[in-house]
Parts: C-alpha cells; sequence; structure tokens
C-alpha cells in the first residue's frame, strides 16, 4: 500500500488518481470512475470530485493509496 500525503483538509478522487500515477489524465479518471472500478473504503465510488480525506484507502486495479 502506498501512502499519498495531502496537504490541506482534502482531495478530489480525479485529482488523487492523477498525482499518485494510477492514471494518465483525468479523461481516464472520469472514465474509470463512472465505471465503477475505483473503491473507497472498499466500497465503489462514482463521485468523480468526491473529497477523499485523511485515513481513506483508495483501490484501483490492485493498487491501494492511503491518504494521510
Amino acid at each position: 500500500m502506498t501512502e499519498f500525503n495531502i496537504i490541506g483538509e482534502y482531495i478530489e478522487l480525479t485529482k488523487l488518481l492523477k498525482a499518485t500515477q494510477l492514471v494518465e489524465s483525468g479523461a481516464m479518471a472520469k472514465e474509470i470512475i463512472s465505471e465503477g472500478l475505483v473503491t473507497r473504503n472498499e466500497k465503489v465510488e462514482y463521485r468523480k470530485r468526491a473529497k477523499i480525506k485523511k485515513g481513506e484507502i483508495i483501490a484501483f486495479e490492485g493498487e491501494k493509496i492511503k491518504v494521510v
């Protein structure tokens, strides 16, 4: 599991996926989210601009990111 430090209260899901290089672009991030391929704390997340806060775990294609 990889850790990702955020500055501030939250990071939007699409921005997190791009920042951690799980996707190549924002368009790709939006597409995989809308297809239900991303989980947030083990539940499918469909909101592209979901506010991801410290302590949450995002997963996509076997990769897990813990936001700290």
